[in-house]
């Protein structure tokens, strides 16, 4: 497959026409699009689960226990004095209740947003498209972009697909890669041939030097690396290059990034599919499993309990 037919695989999502129920679809009406946790071929009318779904019900994230834990510890001393003023007033309390046990969930959504944007800023820089005003106009998104400028200068990267639907229809799963691409200095640094292509992911939570970046990213790379098509920003299906088992996570931050290689080959394949039979148990078998509590059956009349 030519390097040119991947380049911009996938087109942004703002401005992409809705599908025509009464005809067949064509053009970029063909790309599958995520929706409550499916992917749907809008050609075969398939239905795959999409891959950060099945990651999200059926990977184990204790380590997200302390985090809540710790960050509703935080906001309390942070805000003591405001706490303990709203304790001693019935019409207060119930509000700053739940202001504190939702930290963790308005931490999310912010990591989210700032995720959400800089993936928006590598997408228009792949794409060769102008990059979004609102994000260039923040200065709070500036350090993220000189980061993966840097890296993409720095490591020699070229990019060969962005933001592009993938799936697996023998194994019911669809997911959106962030990019596929090549570096001379990566493969060097791993011993591979030059020309070797990587899927990449861009990761912009944690702190520079510890954490943000989890064996979970693995798996989704896994996934991913083993689609068996995926749709070219035209709605055309294709077959999925092959994909070096060692993927790269950028894990942007403030003050820097970091290139991590992660393991995605066969054997962390295997493991994602182990996943998604836990994600299908707690989506379906789940619900049956547990029955009515049992009642004592009636004696029969003249026998003593």
């Amino acid at each position: 497959m030519s390097e040119s037919v991947l380049a911009g695989a996938s087109a942004p999502a703002a401005g992409r026409r809705a599908q025509a129920s009464a005809a067949a679809p064509t053009g970029e009406d063909r790309v599958p699009r995520p929706s409550q946790g499916w992917y749907r071929d809008p050609e075969t009318g398939a239905k795959l689960r999409r891959v950060t779904t099945i990651l999200g019900q059926g990977y184990p994230k204790p380590e997200l226990v302390f985090w809540s834990a710790n960050l509703t510890a935080a906001d309390a001393f942070a805000t003591l004095p405001a706490l303990v003023a709203a304790s001693l007033r019935p019409a207060e309390k119930e509000a700053a209740y739940d202001w504190l046990r939702k930290g963790h969930i308005r931490k999310k959504e912010e990591r989210g947003d700032i995720g959400k944007a800089a993936h928006q800023l590598v997408e228009a820089h792949v794409l060769g498209t102008p990059l979004p005003e609102e994000l260039l106009a923040d200065p709070e998104m500036a350090p993220y972009l000189d980061g993966f400028l840097r890296f993409v200068e720095e490591w020699q990267v070229t990019f060969e697909a962005s933001e592009m639907t993938v799936g697996n229809f023998t194994d019911g799963y669809a997911g959106t890669l962030d990019y596929l691409f090549r570096s001379p200095k990566i493969a060097a640094a791993l011993k591979v041939p030059a020309h070797t292509l990587f899927i990449g992911d861009t990761k912009t939570g944690g702190e520079l030097d510890e954490k943000g970046v989890y064996p979970e990213a693995g798996l989704q790379m896994a996934a991913y690396r083993r689609a068996e098509v995926g749709w070219l920003r035209d709605g055309s299906k294709v077959p999925l290059p092959q994909v070096h088992d060692v993927g790269i996570v950028l894990h942007l931050r403030p003050e820097g990034y970091r290139v991590m290689p992660l393991k995605c080959g066969d054997d962390v394949f295997n493991a994602f599919l182990y996943v998604q039979q836990v994600a299908e148990f707690k989506r379906v078998l789940s619900k049956s499993v547990v029955g009515e509590a049992l009642a004592l059956p009636a004696a029969p009349e003249g026998r003593a309990a």
